[in-house]
């Protein structure tokens, strides 16, 4: 390394000029392209830990070199490991902005480890914030932008196997991470790739209770948002087509029967809730006029078809006219009709 500097935070004006400084130098830049090669060549290969459950062992490579070459170099490295990644082993299209789950998760590993006395406990908040920040808060919201975008169809934002598998691994990983740096810190020392010592790489109980309290504070986060987004996000959005279908014309049957006649009703679900702990869904419902004249001009259009709707669809189809809104209540478990309201425009 050009100097042998160190620093107790990232948060200075002289570490950021060091890790600037890295990214100028020829070694590091040599020793940067050797750990993408790497990255991307282990990309597929992974430690088997349960069922469905592995860790894939370019993270390693992807901790040891940010802690050699710094933040700066972290993010280009990520960048590039990512498209070559994609073009190496495509899987499905290439979405852009997963390249920024791939940049966070190496800068992340940069500011806890580069230029440092590496510790057990940097290790362990290393790896919790990769697993919660980048693993679940920063990957949900691309997730949902890829389904909506690629693939046509709606994605839970609150995808629960996800968090808990990332949730499971925290710890096996961290444990992993701190005896891959026992191993790689001495020679890596020696040829003056890094500063830092191993005394402080034991898994003491202090480590244990550290890695015990980000679970349970990991947990607490799951459950409540859990609880918030199940309360709050509409069950209709993931339906399929044929549950569409079905939920609007058993809704559009419901409808006709209250009111007694409207054999040209047509009834769109526009949100399914429910809470925790309740027994009943609640559904907003859009009630709509069939012109059958349009119908008949349109050849590809049938009645069928206008029932398997999305409320964004039906509110575009010239074929129906919105005359109203009405709210039903079933049981969520059985779906049995408990409760329906209806309010036609001008009544």
């Amino acid at each position: 390394m050009n100097n042998s500097r160190m620093f107790s935070t990232p948060f200075s004006k002289e570490y950021w000029r060091q890790a600037l400084a890295d990214f100028k130098t020829l070694r590091i830049l040599v020793f940067a392209a050797l750990m993408i090669a790497l990255r991307i060549a282990l990309k597929p290969i992974g430690i088997p830990i349960a069922a469905d459950l592995r860790i894939n062992v370019a993270f390693f490579v992807n901790a040891y070199g940010a802690m050699v070459f710094g933040p700066v170099v972290a993010i280009f490295a990520a960048a590039i490991t990512d498209v070559l990644g994609f073009l190496v082993y495509p899987n499905g299209v290439y979405f852009f902005p997963f390249i920024l789950t791939e940049i966070a998760g190496s800068l992340i590993f940069a500011l806890f480890l580069y230029r440092t006395e590496i510790s057990t406990t940097r290790i362990i908040l290393c790896r919790f914030c990769i697993d919660l920040f980048v693993n679940v808060v920063l990957t949900t919201p691309i997730m949902a932008m890829y389904y909506t975008m690629v693939m046509g169809r709606s994605y839970a934002l609150f995808d629960l196997l996800r968090i808990i598998k990332n949730l499971a691994m925290f710890p096996v990983e961290s444990l992993l991470l701190i005896i891959f740096f026992r191993l790689v810190i001495p020679p890596t020392h020696k040829i003056g790739y890094c500063l830092s010592g191993t005394d402080k790489l034991r898994f003491t109980k202090k480590a244990g209770i550290i890695i015990g309290l980000l679970l349970l504070v990991s947990i607490g986060l799951t459950v409540f948002y859990s609880v918030y987004t199940y309360n709050t996000t509409s069950f209709s959005a993931s339906y399929t087509q044929e549950e569409r279908l079905s939920r609007n014309t058993e809704m559009t049957e419901w409808v006709r029967d209250e009111l007694g006649d409207g054999d040209d009703l047509v009834v769109i679900i526009e949100s399914a809730m429910s809470k925790v702990g309740t027994k009943e869904m609640t559904y907003e419902l859009a009630v709509y006029r069939l012109n059958r004249e349009i119908l008949a001009d349109e050849t590809d259009l049938t009645e069928k078809t206008v029932r398997g709707y999305s409320k964004s669809k039906a509110a575009k189809e010239p074929a129906l006219t919105r005359i109203g809104n009405a709210t039903a209540l079933t049981n969520k478990k059985s779906g049995e009709h408990l409760t329906l309201s209806v309010h036609l425009d001008g009544k």
